[in-house]
This record gives C-alpha cells, structure tokens and sequence, in this order.
C-alpha cells in the first residue's frame, strides 16, 4: 500500500511531552505538564519518588533519628538523666522506615494515577530515534513512544572502585543497605563524603564498630580543614575508626569474615570485617539510555550536558537533576523542575545561573553549607574576613548539654556581605538557613551582629560570630 508508514511508526504512539525518570524533578514536573494541557507518560524503571524517597533522604533520615534516640539516651548523663540500658530494636526500626516510604511513595504515585492527561509507565527508556523512546515494560513486551519534548531525570548510582577482589564479597551500596536486615558487628567503609559519614555515625550509634578508609589526607576534601578536623574529632568520640592516607587494595573471603588488604604511605596492613560498605561516589545513570541516538551530549563521566536553561544538545530535551552534573541534592533537582515550568509552561526567562545552593550533611551535629569555603576564597585570591566561634562559647549549646562543634562564616572585606558560612552544629541546617537568607537579602555581617535575636538560641549565636570580627 503506497502512502503506510513503515509497521513500527504506523502504531506509534505520540505524546506532547515524556518524563524519563520519577525523581524530585520528574515526578512534579509530569503532573505539571499534564495539567497545562500536554499529553505526558512518566517512564519510571523502579519507583516513583526516586532516590530521595525511596533509598535516600527520607529513610536514611528516619534511620538517622533512630539513631540519634540512641545517641540521647546514653548522653543524657551529662544531664544528670541516667536511664541505664536501651535495647536497639533494628526490625522496628526498618518497619518505621518502611512505613514512611511506603507513605510517601504511594501518595505520589496516587496524585500521578489521579492527574488527567497523564500515562505511568513502569520500564527501561531507550532512545529508538531523536524523538523516540523504546521502552521494555517491567511486566514484559516493548513499546515505542515519540514525543515533541523529552525530560531526563535518571539520576545517580553507586560507582564501585576496581580493586580486586571486590567483586567476590557481598559488598554493600547506599541503596542495598538500607534493607540490610541486622546491624553489622564490623562496618567498614570506603570513603568519607556525606554518605559514608551519616551510614558510620548511624551503624555505630546502633552498636557496630566502623572503620572508614579514606585515600586522602583527611575526610571531607570539599570543606575547610578546621570543619573537616571538627566532625573527625566528634566521631572518634564516639569510637568510629578513620584511616586517612589509606587505600584497599584487595578483598577476600572466608565464611562470614571480610579481609581487606590496605596500603597507608607504603605501609601494608589489613582489617577485618563482617561488612564493607562502597561510599565511593556516584555515576550518571545514562549508559543504557542510548543518548547518542537522540543527538545528546554527556561529559566525560557521563554527565548529560546543558545549558543555563537545562537544553540538551538536542532541540527539545532537557536534563533535570544529578544527572546534568550539577550539585547532586533533592533541592536541586526541585529547583531544575521550577526552571523547566517557568520555562516551557509558563513561556518565562529562567536559568540556574546564580543561584544559592545550600547543603546539609546529616551527622550529628549537622553540618550545614551556603556559598563559598575559605579554601576557595583563598584560592579566587578575594578580600575576606573570617569569622568563626565554637559552640563551647554558645549559651544554647551550654545549656542543652552539647557543646560539640563551630560556626564559621566568610564575608567580604569591603562590603562585608555574606559570601559562605559553615555550621556544624545542632540543627547546624536551619542556622545555615539564616545565612542563606542574608546573602540573598544582601545583609550585612553587621547588621546581622546588631540583629536582636530571641535569647536564648542558637540563632543569637550569630551575633557573637560576627562580633569576634570587630575584636
């Protein structure tokens, strides 16, 4: 028959808009679509919500203050509150986990199911063409879509280290031991950023000895020295091993026992554990999408490359979230989804460029992060004052009984505007919070230091911050 499209085109099915991937950008973002009138599918290959609710901040959160219960109780002591024994109950533990993600996961997939115009689609998207998707449905057969625009919103996954012998152990991600089903009796784990840190203050509170190895000279490389030095030294108090300058080099096996072979400035030695956790950073997930079909450009990590406005190479893709290399936090991927709506719905100028972006890693006492280090001060060569003040000198911190920690802050030698802060303290993110809301307001660290802050807070701590820049 002259004129028939050729049989896989003939039954394809079109759409205004596909969202590939169901994380804090692609979950909110497809109902949005829909709403505005566009034919959407999310294509999800897990579950919706993405790594945040699933296998990320929301249950290691909930697992976090279980742990920190843990931590109180035995602290109270120094309160004169002696409870004498607790008992870690680690099923109920993992049921109440379980419970906040079940809850949060079916309530979003809820309100996609119940959005108008919007098709879920549980399977692995492949490119097929520049405006096609091939997708193997997890319940079995293939589809194939096109769509006018794309969204890529897959994310991140656990990169694992070639050393030999890893392979032969059951060696543990940030995703699989969240349902790891008892407390390991020895942790050990490879490397020293925010996860492994929050994964070894948590298994320790919960009664396992842990061992974090570290290649460099100390543990968290992006922040200052002093903030770096500080949480290393909470966490020896509470018993957890950090072997900085070391690397493993080898993993073997016999019944339960996990041996590793480490090497430290030449020196060879070894450990052994019952488990080994991989916290050696994070991949694009973008392998298996077939970019280069679509025209789509990625980085040599395999990041997918765009612009301001979150563009792809490709004429009507977008990239949302870790997945377009930029800091890797559920905020972040929030505030892409923001970008996108002002963007594409709502036909409005809108960029990433300039914008604040804060962070919070979840020890105890909580590490909150806005603007630029001293250390990158330094090295931009910029006019600076630094302030910092530990919390021994903080009335509320006296007061409460925990005293662990410092407030650090860079401001501009000339304007004396806010150009980064660090607070590692309790509820370390909401006074860092406070900061943020300085530099976007352009306030001054004088007006901050003559600011009439309830007493007594860890927000008044502010005032005496900045008054030891006046000393």
């Amino acid at each position: 028959m002259q004129g028939l499209l050729p049989f896989p085109f003939y039954f394809m099915k079109h759409y205004d808009a596909i969202v590939i991937g169901a994380g804090q950008a692609g979950t909110p973002l497809c109902r949005k679509l829909a709403e505005s009138g566009l034919k959407t599918a999310l294509i999800e290959r897990r579950w919706v919500g993405g790594t945040c609710v699933n296998d990320g901040c929301s249950p290691t959160k909930a697992l976090i203050a279980s742990a920190k219960a843990a931590w109180s109780v035995r602290h109270n002591e120094v309160l004169g509150v002696s409870v004498g024994g607790i008992t870690i109950d680690f099923d109920e533990i993992l049921e109440r986990k379980n419970n906040i993600v079940k809850k949060m996961r079916g309530s979003s997939e809820k309100r996609i199911l119940d959005t108008p115009n919007l098709d879920l689609l549980y399977g692995s998207a492949r490119f097929s063409g520049p405006k096609e998707i091939t997708v193997t449905l997890n319940d079995g057969g293939t589809d194939t879509f096109s769509a006018d625009k794309f969204f890529i919103n897959t994310g991140l996954q656990p990169v694992i280290p070639d050393i030999s012998g890893i392979k032969d152990i059951p060696y543990l991600t940030s995703t699989t031991i969240m349902e790891l089903p008892e407390v390991p009796e020895h942790l050990l784990i490879l490397g020293s950023g925010y996860i492994a840190l929050e994964f070894g203050q948590m298994f320790a509170r919960f009664g396992s000895k842990v061992t974090l190895i570290e290649p460099s000279e100390r543990i968290l490389k992006r922040e200052d020295g002093d903030i770096a030095e500080e949480i290393a030294k909470i966490l020896a108090r509470e018993d957890i091993e950090i072997l900085t300058h070391t690397k493993a080099v080898q993993f073997s096996r016999n019944g339960e026992i996990i041996t590793v072979a480490l090497e430290s400035k030449g020196i060879k030695s070894q450990r052994s554990c019952t488990h080994v956790l991989v916290a050696a950073g994070r991949k694009p997930q973008t392998g298996s999408l077939g970019l280069d079909i679509a025209g789509i450009v990625t980085d040599e990590k395999g990041h997918i490359k765009v612009n301001a406005r979150l563009e792809t190479s490709a004429e009507g893709i977008y990239a949302l979230g870790d997945v377009n290399g930029g800091p890797a936090f559920t905020h972040v991927s929030y505030d892409d989804y923001r970008i996108i709506v002002q963007q594409v719905i709502k036909n409005k100028n809108a960029s990433i460029e300039g914008r604040l972006v804060p962070y919070c890693i979840f020890t105890d006492p909580q590490l909150g992060r806005i603007g630029i280090t001293e250390q990158e001060a330094r090295e931009k060569g910029l006019d600076i004052k630094v302030a910092v003040l530990k919390n021994d000198s903080v009335a509320r911190s006296i007061e409460t009984g925990d005293e662990r920690g410092m407030v650090k802050a860079v401001v501009d030698a000339k304007t004396g505007k806010i150009l980064g802060a660090a607070v590692l303290a309790e509820q370390g993110g909401e006074i860092a919070t406070i900061m943020q809301m300085a530099m976007i307001g352009g306030i001054t660290y004088e007006q901050i230091m003559n600011g009439v802050f309830a007493h007594p807070t860890y927000a008044e701590s502010l005032n005496n911050l900045f008054m030891t820049l006046e000393s």
